[in-house]
């Protein structure tokens, strides 16, 4: 039996992340390194939204924010659930790990930024016939952060394609977080 290490790997390579580069960041009076959680809706399109109905959305992120520049990079870590819309009592589960690249805008008090990257989905489904499956993918969305004293807020919308031999998956989770 082959072991699946891809996103459990993932998980590792940003939890070392954060353990090593926080206190050095801190040390030096600068703090690029934020860690957060969110949660929210997600909704299923095309073939997948025909068959499954909006689930949910919980998300593990490690973001990397250099001072003075517009760019910075985030990991996240998500996992999607979906109900089945038949009769049966069937369900649609999408884990995975993504890199992405988050470009900040120009904001007064509210920031909005539009993120996008790639990641690796572990994809499986309670559907007779089916079998669990690993693939890449990509996601794309927009966002707001409004920061309150100790941390900061965001909540963001984000399309995620999956290829799949044969096909695709896609859906939109839209989420609210904090980062600290």
């Amino acid at each position: 039996m082959r072991k699946r290490s891809g996103i459990p790997a993932m998980i590792t390579v940003l939890l070392a992340m954060v353990v090593v580069c926080r206190p050095v960041a801190a040390q030096l009076g600068i703090m690029p390194i934020h860690i957060g959680a969110a949660v929210g809706g997600a909704f299923p399109l095309s073939d997948f939204g025909n068959a499954f109905s909006t689930g949910f959305n919980v998300t593990g992120t490690i973001a990397v924010t250099p001072p003075l520049i517009p760019v910075g990079f985030r990991g996240d870590v998500v996992y999607n659930h979906f109900g089945s819309k038949g009769a049966s009592n069937a369900t649609a589960k999408i884990a995975g790990a993504s890199a992405n690249a988050i470009f900040g805008m120009p904001g007064v008090i509210i920031t909005p930024y539009v993120i996008g990257g790639i990641g690796y989905y572990h994809v499986s489904s309670s559907l007779t016939g089916t079998t669990a499956s690993n693939h890449f993918g990509f996601n794309a969305g927009a966002g707001l952060n409004v920061p309150l004293l100790v941390f900061k807020a965001f909540v963001e919308a984000r399309y995620n394609h999956i290829s799949e031999s044969g096909g695709s998956t896609s859906f939109v989770p839209v989420t609210v977080g904090v980062m600290f």
